[in-house]
């Protein structure tokens, strides 16, 4: 199970002030609704602003792009925009992009006609017109094949298309919402994305950060998935303390889902003190990752600059390479609580070399305490 921005940003299509900058994407609980009672919520001292515009995005027409790794809530805030919006009272239909080969996937989102394909004896609706008037979630939609992305774009520009195999049009009005823990961007200047099909799902843009650049919210979700998952008649195991110190001191690569994962384990095993050792351990794991990443990048000295030359595997080499350092480091401030010198013995690097990536990498921190 352990092993191995947040701001709303509003593409360039918004003309009605949507890119007010806004704070960081998190978890509200509350009883009956949809999608299992949970719905994201916005909060750090810009509550009221993030609220006006995520009530301002449902009631918009334009497609929005929700980005964030995997298990941070996508299709949680996807449910709560549909909600919030005019469609509401419409269907809301998820597709995961990367669970089906193209082929497949057409005839999922598009339907198809009698005599398309081997064993297709009816006229099929796909998803597109199943969902007429409500809303389109296309999950993972970097992984969706580019002759495909195509008849999306034709969808979004027009709302309409032909089923698989046949010859009259279908016409539809469908809100569409497209998912993605890649940076589509890059896909597009790399080739590997549509960039037509890139500015028309970028309009409103919503990246949600991971869960450890918002662990105040673990103690809610772990109670909130405490009342989740427990039968009804069954005691609530406890969390102790020590338990709760590890949740908040865990990175948690898997974010909200892997959260739940634990909670769900914690429930049937009812064991916290083997839970508390597997997240300790998980941590040190990736702290000892951390690191060896850092040295090996500082090894590199200043080849970084050329190595940003030399095509994009090199380029996305060492955009990963700036990532692991940025983590390491910060993580080794926030052990030394702030102080640099005991930082860079915590890395095995010498001061100034870590004074040298932090000035490359923009970090701050303080240098005595």
């Amino acid at each position: 199970m352990f092993n191995k921005e947040e701001r709303v940003a509003v593409g360039a299509g918004d003309s009605g002030g949507l890119a007010d900058e806004v704070s960081s994407v998190g978890w509200e609980v509350h009883e009956g609704g949809v999608g299992s009672g949970e719905r994201m919520m916005l909060h750090a001292g810009a509550m009221h602003v993030i609220e006006e515009s995520l009530a301002r995005i449902a009631e918009s027409e334009v497609p929005v792009l929700l980005q964030g790794e995997s298990g941070v809530g996508k299709e949680v805030l996807a449910r709560q925009l549909h909600l919030k919006s005019r469609r509401a009272h419409k269907p809301f239909l998820k597709i995961n992009c990367a669970a089906l080969p193209g082929e497949l996937l057409e005839s999922e989102l598009f339907g198809y006609d009698r005599g398309a394909f081997t064993g297709a004896f009816r006229n099929t609706a796909g998803k597109f017109e199943l969902a007429d008037g409500g809303t389109v979630l296309l999950d993972e939609i970097g992984d969706m094949d580019v002759r495909l992305q195509a008849k999306l774009l034709h969808v979004l520009q027009d709302g309409e298309y032909q089923r698989l195999g046949g010859c009259h049009v279908v016409r539809v009005d469908v809100r569409i919402m497209a998912a993605t823990h890649c940076d589509l961007e890059e896909a597009a200047e790399q080739g590997r994305f549509r960039q037509d099909l890139f500015y028309r799902l970028n309009v409103i843009c919503i990246r949600i950060p991971p869960l450890r650049e918002r662990r105040e919210e673990i103690p809610v979700l772990v109670h909130h998935f405490l009342a989740k998952h427990v039968c009804p008649g069954v005691r609530e195991p406890e969390i102790p303390p020590r338990l709760m110190k590890a949740f908040l001191q865990y990175d948690w690569p898997g974010n909200i889902r892997e959260l739940e994962n634990a909670i769900q384990r914690l429930i049937v095993l009812n064991d916290s003190e083997a839970l508390e050792d597997e997240v300790v351990q998980a941590q040190k794991r990736l702290a000892q990752e951390r690191p060896a990443a850092f040295r090996a990048a500082a090894c590199a000295g200043g080849r970084t600059e050329a190595v940003e030359h030399r095509g994009s595997a090199f380029e996305e080499a060492e955009r990963t390479k700036r990532g692991l350092e940025a983590i390491a480091i910060s993580d080794a401030l926030r052990t030394t609580a702030g102080n640099r010198k005991r930082a860079a013995e915590l890395l095995g690097v010498k001061y100034k070399a870590l004074l040298y990536r932090m000035k490359k990498l923009e970090l701050g921190g303080r240098e005595e305490f």
